[in-house]
């Protein structure tokens, strides 16, 4: 081929035009290899029954096209009449791109893990605190790996370049009082990012758990390396740094289990039948959709020269079924004294001494 283009073309272009020919052969075989190969993975994934293979292909497709085009390219590249100068762009630019995506490479796999996390740990279970300790684990470690791989790969890139590997050389001397310098300005944000790792390992909060801070009730929605996003019961999101998770005491009411006992307090007059009303409780909560069957009780907890306070307790799967069964309790439980014990309503007593004493003289 090489003697039939010498023949119909000057000299001179007859390099970068065979350049050419043989880079677009190495990138159409090395893309044909790719889509064969790809074809094959995705009629066995169709037959499997998990979703891991499904996820792993779903995010390596891309950057292994793009490895497969630098690998045919390499190939050809290596067997294309190339002069010295020629060479050194093509070495230089293998040096910048190379590094570019096997970085990218590592991100997607680790994007494939987290979902294929994701995937197997359900958190709309009722039991789900295995599920939510996985998914806050690999989310927070997830984020730590993208960090560094998307920082080495900017150092080996950079590295590839000879002006600025020599600059990195000249400032090695005072890289000290530079990371001394840059380490106080950024002292918040590497504390929340320590804060970050260690609470990956200690997990004082995990992805859909209850909790209380700052006065306000919610869920944990998102857990980042430097912040907390608290999902709160009326919709609105509470943005809550990662350190003061570790720092403040706050309340998590499914660190153990989402199970929980909840009160509902009823004021009724001193004299109110208590063994009615518990018989009524009992009616009223066994039933109910709610409750999980563990505890049902009504107490005297206090008594007060004008009412009597009784405290229900019963115990739900969850925070939100537990407030709406105590909702319900109060509603059916007050229903039921104001239509059954009218005089268990707490009511005003008050002596007036005149009367009294003119009645007693008459």
């Amino acid at each position: 081929m090489t003697e039939f283009l010498r023949g119909i073309m000057p000299a001179w272009s007859i390099a970068p035009l065979m350049t050419i020919i043989i880079a677009t052969i190495g990138c159409t075989v090395a893309l044909s290899l790719h889509r064969l190969l790809t074809g094959l993975l995705r009629r066995l994934a169709s037959g499997s029954i998990g979703l891991t293979d499904d996820i792993l292909l779903d995010q390596l497709i891309k950057p292994t096209r793009w490895i497969a085009i630098a690998l045919g390219l390499g190939i050809a590249l290596n067997a294309a009449p190339l002069d010295g100068a020629a060479t050194r762009f093509v070495e230089r630019t293998a040096g910048f791109i190379v590094p570019m995506l096997i970085g990218w490479l590592a991100l997607a796999s680790l994007r494939a893990l987290q979902h294929i996390v994701d995937a197997r740990s359900d958190i709309a279970a009722a039991d789900n605190l295995a599920a939510r300790r996985r998914r806050t684990r690999i989310g927070i470690l997830a984020r730590i790996g993208a960090f560094t791989i998307i920082f080495l790969t900017i150092c080996m890139m950079l590295l590839s370049i000879p002006a600025i590997r020599s600059v990195g050389v000249t400032l090695m001397a005072s890289a000290g009082l530079a990371g001394l310098a840059v380490g106080a300005a950024a002292q918040p944000a590497l504390k929340n990012l320590i804060a970050g790792i260690q609470m990956a390992f200690s997990e004082p909060i995990r992805i859909d758990d209850v909790v209380i801070i700052e006065g306000e009730w919610g869920r944990i929605e998102e857990i980042r390396l430097t912040y907390v996003v608290v999902r709160i019961w009326d919709e609105r999101r509470l943005i809550v740094p990662i350190s003061r998770f570790l720092e403040s005491s706050f309340q998590n009411w499914t660190r153990k289990s989402s199970a929980l006992l909840g009160t509902a307090f009823l004021y009724v007059d001193p004299t109110a039948d208590v063994a009615a009303i518990r018989q009524r409780l009992d009616d009223v909560v066994r039933p109910h959709p709610h409750w999980d069957g563990r505890v049902i009780g009504l107490q005297v907890t206090d008594i007060r020269p004008d009412v009597m306070e009784l405290r229900a307790l019963v115990s739900a799967a969850d925070a939100g079924k537990a407030f709406d069964l105590r909702c319900d309790v109060r509603e059916a439980m007050m229903a039921f004294i104001a239509a059954d014990l009218p005089d268990a309503l707490p009511r005003t007593r008050a002596q007036f001494l005149g009367q009294s004493t003119a009645a007693a003289a008459g």
